[in-house]
């Protein structure tokens, strides 16, 4: 690792896919943007691609509707390629160094999301060692929470953290030994969740819930399953443009406005500093949203 530098990293991370890491980092993104900061991206999902993707669509709306930066603000983007070397030891060493050369471009950047692949792989595991917020968007299944920790099929107790879990502790001990002041924030949230199967959504909450203090995560409420994210997605649009010029969806219905409501109390659930600005436009949108739908 190097020197820790005054950009804040966000890593969104989570091994396994379709848990929804690409519309939490973009919606982290424009929220960010629209709160007057500067932020990077990094998508280092190098065969996917799906974030590098979704701020392609949003260029290229801005563009066809005639936007400005300020009607449409986009974040500083820099590409990753892998290394191709036949080598496995000298190809984990090029990424590494690409990725700490693409880091330090960044550095006139207040934060910097990092989307990671739904898989381990070693620019992810070197990626979440830069963190200083670790956001683990996880479905409301057991099969996403077997990430987390290994669970005793006869009894349904807890035996001890699993795959994932483990990268995140192994990044914050490499965090340690390198000498950078402060620890990773991990913040864990249950995302794509549904009105039905209460049951389900109570055992997966007190499952967390007794999982987060062993080994040392906050949870936080992610995003409803809703049509709308998938919607906006060829468009590169979020919730948080809905409403303004260009947009090619009106705020029109109380689910948009609730699920901006989930949008803005995940993003006050990461404590991100400093906070005022976000806060404070996230707070003028929550009164317009108020009286839109009065």
């Amino acid at each position: 690792m190097t020197t820790k530098s005054n950009t804040h990293v966000i890593v969104i991370g989570n091994e396994k896919g379709g848990s929804g890491k690409t519309t939490v980092a973009m919606h982290l993104v424009v929220a960010l943007l629209r709160a007057g900061r500067s932020v990077g991206v990094l998508d280092i999902d190098v065969r996917q691609k799906s974030l590098a993707r979704y701020l392609e669509n949003r260029a290229q709306w801005g563009v066809a509707q005639g936007l400005t930066a300020d009607d449409l603000p986009m974040p500083k983007f820099l590409p990753l390629q892998n290394s191709e070397h036949d080598s496995v030891q000298r190809r984990q060493s090029d990424d590494d160094d690409r990725l700490r050369r693409t880091l330090a471009a960044f550095s006139d950047c207040e934060f910097l999301v990092i989307d990671t692949p739904g898989a381990d792989t070693h620019l992810s595991r070197t990626a979440h060692c830069f963190a200083d917020t670790i956001v683990t968007p996880l479905n409301d299944s057991f099969v996403d929470f077997d990430l987390l920790a290994r669970v005793d099929p006869a009894t349904g107790e807890i035996k001890g953290p699993s795959l994932y879990a483990e990268t995140v502790w192994r990044a914050r001990q490499m965090r340690a030994r390198s000498g950078v002041m402060g620890g990773i924030d991990w913040v864990v949230t249950r995302n794509r969740l549904q009105a039905t199967n209460a049951k389900n959504k109570a055992a997966m909450a007190k499952k967390l819930g007794d999982l987060a203090g062993r080994v040392q995560f906050r949870q936080a409420r992610g995003f409803g399953e809703r049509v709308i994210y998938r919607e906006l997605f060829s468009y590169g649009m979020t919730l948080l443009d809905l409403g303004c010029k260009g947009s090619p969806r009106k705020l029109s219905s109380m689910s948009h406005i609730a699920a901006r409501q989930e949008l803005r109390s995940f993003i006050a659930s990461l404590k991100l500093p400093p906070l005022e600005g976000i806060e404070e436009e996230l707070s003028k949108e929550a009164v317009a949203d108020k009286r839109h739908a009065a």
